[in-house]
């Protein structure tokens, strides 16, 4: 009798159905690739209110990747074994411009994907934000710190919004036992950041690209820490995967006033730039830095790129979607380095 040949085969491992919200905004799409690249199946969700199906096109043929239009405050059926949930404008200009679609997204968005996570058994993870903080008197700022938020003045529709979704977080964990996850993301800048947001980072790299003044508002003793998406994505799936609720300041603490950041892109970008100054807008920080000990001593998560590696691989991004020429005395580098790899 013949003997059987037996045929080794690797155990199938089975990858998780992720749902990212706000997936094709700039911090969404950042983390549909990577998890789409880590093998997970990735279902992102989108009403591409601030979003954009350009940020999510080199995806839109993987077969673990699927897109559908949806908006959060309506009520979603799907199964699911985790849900990033980013779905929320997170500039002044966008916030500003519909503060109470702004505060309606934060809170009934928010209680409708955790209701799906409860339904699902999902683990659900809140991205938060530093601006809960509002104008803190606190520096840096620790996860302990409540903050000093102005609760009617005009960025209140985003402070406070998140502010409520992290209620909400809390209160289904104590109620519901649900797995939650909280990241507050302090500034974050990269590839992909709309080009009119009216980030800071933002305004500088299109206003030196198209040879418009640096306009600073206030004095530019202003200060914020900086960090590249990478290390971002990297923080939140890290939280994600980790053990503990948090909340968890996931940001750069290395702190930089607004004319020093003025300084760096026009080293970046171009040496040529003007900087003129402006009167300050309402309610803005005067101070933000996190303090990142808990990220690091818990989960091991550091911050890797420095802020001017991460502007220099914004510029070739910025410069074509500009379609402007780079001056000859800048220093970019290819946007797309310093992706993060999938975890092993």
């Amino acid at each position: 009798m013949a003997s059987k040949t037996l045929i080794k085969t690797k155990p199938r491992v089975e990858k998780n159905r992720v749902l990212v919200t706000g997936g094709a905004g700039f911090v969404g799409s950042h983390l549909c690739t990577y998890l789409v690249e880590r093998g997970d199946h990735v279902i992102c969700v989108d009403n591409f209110f601030t979003g954009s199906k350009e940020n999510i096109k080199h995806l839109l043929d993987r077969p673990n990747f699927e897109t559908l239009r949806h908006d959060v405050v309506e009520r979603l059926i799907i199964e699911v074994d985790q849900i990033y949930h980013l779905a929320c404008p997170a500039s002044p200009v966008h916030y500003k411009y519909n503060p109470i679609k702004t505060i309606k997204t934060s809170f009934m968005g928010t209680l409708n994907m955790l209701g799906l996570a409860k339904r699902t058994h999902a683990r659900f993870l809140l991205s938060s934000t530093s601006e809960v903080y509002g104008d803190p008197l606190q520096h840096p700022q620790t996860e302990d710190y409540w903050g000093n938020v102005n609760p009617i003045g005009e960025r209140s529709c985003y402070d406070e919004g998140k502010r409520a979704a992290e209620c909400l977080a809390f209160d289904y964990v104590r109620e519901h036992n649900l797995e939650v996850r909280v990241v507050r993301i302090f500034n974050t800048y990269g590839p992909r950041m709309a080009l009119d947001d009216g980030r800071v980072v933002s305004n500088f790299l299109a206003q030196a690209l198209t040879g418009q003044p640096l306009t600073i508002y206030g004095d530019g003793q202003q200060t914020r820490s900086f960090q590249y998406i990478s290390d971002l994505i990297e923080g939140m799936v890290k939280v994600m995967d980790g053990p503990s609720t948090g909340p968890f300041n996931i940001g750069n603490p290395t702190e930089f006033t607004m004319l020093e950041l003025a300084k760096i892109v026009q080293e970046v970008a171009n040496p040529q730039a003007k900087i003129i100054y402006k009167e300050n807008t309402a309610d803005d920080p005067t101070r933000r830095k996190p303090d990142i000990s808990k990220a690091s001593s818990q989960l091991g998560w550091e911050p890797k790129v420095p802020l001017r590696e991460g502007l220099r691989r914004m510029v070739k991004d910025f410069s074509e979607r500009l379609n402007v020429e780079l001056p000859p005395d800048s220093k970019p580098v290819d946007s797309l380095a310093g992706v993060p790899p999938a975890l092993s």
